[in-house]
């Protein structure tokens, strides 16, 4: 008898994965606040505390959509959407959570969230899909670019402290 593979999948979040959708967010700030750029972003972008509360709201909202990534039914990612309207009235997709746990990346599973994600956005007719990565992350770049996401801004900045 053979050993089974890994299986993974992606589905919409449910009430009850908010647990661990907030764990994976935590480490995910915590993640990127070292890195070039971190700092700022966790300060102006990122999530923050408490986790949950905003979860719960993104979860009612028909603006956002929340999907976990799973490897044999374990949460192991999740990914966050949400259509931005545009002054023209244009409808803009905006990826601002990614992320799968480190011990299980290079499987596949956040390459099915960004699909469902994508999928989402065009389904709700958004003209294109942004999302953010920091300077000097090659790898989350070229995932990025993967799914068609290419640089379309630089934002330069001067600390004074």
């Amino acid at each position: 008898m053979g050993v089974l593979a890994p299986q993974e999948s992606c589905r919409p979040v449910t009430a009850a994965d908010l647990p661990r959708v907030a764990e994976l967010a935590r480490e995910a700030v915590e993640q990127l606040r070292p890195g070039r750029g971190g700092e700022l972003w966790a300060r102006q972008s990122a999530r923050h505390e408490p986790f949950e509360d905003a979860l719960v709201a993104e979860l009612a909202a028909a603006d956002h959509h929340l999907v976990v990534g799973t490897l044999d039914d374990i949460v192991m990612g999740y990914g966050v959407a949400r259509v931005q309207e545009l002054r023209d009235g244009g409808l803009l997709g905006v990826v601002s959570d990614l992320y799968t746990d480190p011990g299980c990346r290079e499987v596949g599973i956040g390459e099915l969230m960004m699909q469902a994600l994508v999928d989402w956005c065009a389904e709700l007719g958004c003209f294109g899909v942004d999302s953010v990565a920091l300077p000097g992350d090659r790898h989350t770049k070229n995932f990025f670019e993967s799914f068609g996401l290419v640089a379309r801004a630089i934002v330069v900045h001067r600390s004074l402290t």
